[in-house]
């Protein structure tokens, strides 16, 4: 793979870098909580081992966080709204050509989340519907979906992806195809800068072709 430089995708300014958080207050102990959920699962995860992993008193923590699941909620607010700020074309960009450039744009916008924010987004992918805050996660999750589904059909309607091609079976194959890459890709790869644009080419002209 590539190792030039990331350049942004046609028509979008650069993206800004996201501010670096300060070390200590509810950002950090979020950080932490949400490295420990993914290492021993939500469910076993107790606020003692939360306490002991940050080196704070568990009242400590609450004078941040009303409990786990308030852990939970605000670190899967923070992939969602990561995830569905992807839908959106930053100012100052160029329309897109059509549906399957949109998409295009999406799958890569979708992408650089997943980068900056890698624990939050395996997080939220891990989720399974065992408390009323995941469902409610599984229920935004279906509805960004929704979205690509949707997407995906324009771009069919338009005659810009290959005849014979179930939209809604393409777009899960895009999701899986994206949603993969939180299970390999990991900080610091040589080699990674161009990961989200050649994740979006090898999506849409490889798993949904242009007509020629």
């Amino acid at each position: 793979m590539s190792t030039a430089s990331t350049r942004p995708v046609a028509g979008e300014p650069e993206p800004a870098r996201r501010p670096r958080r300060p070390s200590g207050g509810p950002e950090s102990l979020l950080d932490k909580a949400v490295l420990e959920f993914n290492a021993r699962g939500y469910d076993a995860t107790s606020m003692e081992d939360l306490s002991r992993a940050v080196g704070i008193t568990k009242s400590s923590f609450y004078h941040h966080f009303a409990g786990k699941e308030a852990l939970l909620r605000a670190a899967l607010e923070r992939a969602l709204d990561g995830l569905f700020s992807a839908l959106d074309e930053p100012p100052g960009a160029e329309p897109p050509t059509g549906p399957s450039e949109r998409l295009r744009r999406i799958v890569t916008r979708q992408v650089r989340v997943l980068m900056d924010d890698l624990p939050y987004v395996t997080l939220l992918l891990r989720v399974r519907g065992n408390t009323e805050t995941e469902r409610w996660a599984l229920e935004r999750r279906r509805d960004y979906d929704g979205e690509i589904a949707a997407l995906v059909k324009a771009a069919a309607d338009a005659g810009e992806i290959r005849e014979g091609v179930d939209p809604v079976l393409a777009a899960r194959l895009l999701s899986g195809l994206v949603n993969s890459v939180a299970e390999w890709y990991r900080p610091g790869r040589r080699g990674m800068s161009r990961l989200p644009e050649d994740v979006a080419l090898a999506a849409v002209e490889g798993i949904l072709p242009v007509s020629r």
